[in-house]
């Protein structure tokens, strides 16, 4: 008999459930966690990687947790990085397809994806691969055999398409190959189960078709909820500038977590954290009983930035946030910014050139809404000199310093 080497496959579900939108199907999912754990051959989990976008944050996070929950169970963790699908683009969630890229360039975008992915994953038990290995080779006859495997009709299903369809936008045929070429990623590579988003659904549910269209097992489809950005309206996103990178700075990741609305904190505990369920209940207790709610906020910011760095760092984060924020005292610790006793250059070229602004063209807006300024002065002409003096303290919103001192 075969010596069991995973955990009792209720446990492993308590586990699996935690935090999902949906899990289809269920029973097909302890099935193969029973023929796995009597066999003792690990399942093989995929997740898709998009090259396009290799900045992650902490909306990804939610779907890489539950990667390395099934790490930890035992199972094979398996990145796919779409740098062949990377060149057709993916429309999911816009109104056009997003722009294609290079194959070099989601080649650079997906090394990027794996060194941030290894701040959540059990790197050393990830199994990375492209998906140009199998489809780069594919020729022509082989695409039209995958391409009748699934119906127009069934296609237009997805809501993205359908949505288009009816306004009579442009659907370009090729972009009716991303879903099946991300599904016969699956095929590659006999998947398990899948991992994605809510808005990624379509695409799993396709993979298990075409999987079973060439003769294997379906995979189990697995979707988490898409966590909602610092805006609290939309999902995280760094187009619309309300998130938390993996490579922020700690006081940024803890000063932005804090910045969400007070209804965002439990569900960022559930899909963020590893915070026991039991404990994440207490906290709602308190607050409905009247605690404060800041006081848990400032809990939630501390563990996701000891969660990415160290406990030492989320509390240095924390006293920097009470001394500069809270308290609207300067850090002890301002990057220093060396300018000529007989420079010219405008206020506007030292904050860009100390890199507390990523172009001049933030810098006049940052101006323009009063978000840079010297002691209690708001400066909002662009054009200002840097004032005279040995050393000038500039502040470009709540959390960026630079001490300029005059050589």
């Amino acid at each position: 008999m075969t010596t069991p080497l995973f955990p009792p496959v209720n446990e492993q579900m308590d586990l699996i459930r935690r935090g999902i939108s949906e899990l289809l199907p269920e029973e097909e999912m302890v099935r193969k966690l029973e023929k796995s754990r009597d066999t003792g051959t690990p399942l093989k989990i995929k997740l898709g990687c998009d090259p396009s976008r290799p900045d992650l944050h902490l909306g990804h996070s939610v779907v890489l947790r539950k990667l390395r929950q099934f790490q930890d169970l035992g199972h094979q963790a398996i990145l796919i990085v779409g740098d062949f699908t990377g060149m057709i683009g993916d429309p999911t969630g816009k109104s056009k397809t997003r722009p294609s890229l290079t194959l070099e360039e989601t080649r650079v975008n997906g090394q990027s994806y794996f060194e941030q992915a290894s701040k959540v994953l059990d790197i050393d038990r990830v199994s990375i691969q492209y998906n140009s290995d199998w489809l780069a080779p594919m020729t022509f006859e082989d695409v039209i055999k995958l391409s009748a495997r699934y119906t127009v009709a069934r296609m237009l299903e997805r809501d993205e398409f359908e949505k288009r369809y009816r306004s009579q936008e442009a659907i370009s045929i090729h972009e009716f190959l991303y879903p099946l070429a991300q599904a016969y990623d699956s095929v590659a590579i006999a998947s398990d189960v899948e991992l994605g988003g809510t808005d990624q659904k379509f695409n799993l549910l396709v993979g298990r078709e075409i999987q079973r269209e060439y003769g294997l097992e379906p995979q189990i489809i697995l979707t988490m909820p898409l966590l909602e950005g610092t805006d609290g309206v939309e999902k995280m996103s760094k187009s619309l500038n309300n998130y938390v990178a993996f490579n922020d700075a700690p006081e940024d990741m803890y000063g932005k977590t804090l910045s969400i609305s007070d209804p965002q904190i439990l569900p960022w505990f559930r899909l963020v954290t590893d915070v026991d369920a039991a404990r994440i209940e207490e906290m709602d207790a308190a607050m409905q009983r009247g605690d404060n709610p800041r006081d848990f906020k400032r809990a939630l910011a501390r563990t996701i930035v000891a969660m990415f760095y160290d406990e030492a760092a989320a509390a240095q984060a924390e006293q920097h946030f009470d001394r500069v924020i809270k308290n609207k005292m300067a850090p002890e610790d301002i990057e220093e910014f060396i300018l000529a006793a007989d420079s010219d250059k405008v206020l506007l070229d030292v904050i860009f050139e100390a890199g507390l602004v990523k172009s001049k063209g933030e810098g006049r807006r940052l101006m323009q809404q009063s978000a840079v300024s010297i002691g209690d002065e708001r400066i909002t002409d662009p054009t200002t000199p840097v004032p005279d003096g040995s050393e000038i303290i500039v502040k470009v919103g709540k959390r960026r310093f630079v001490k300029i001192v005059r050589g």
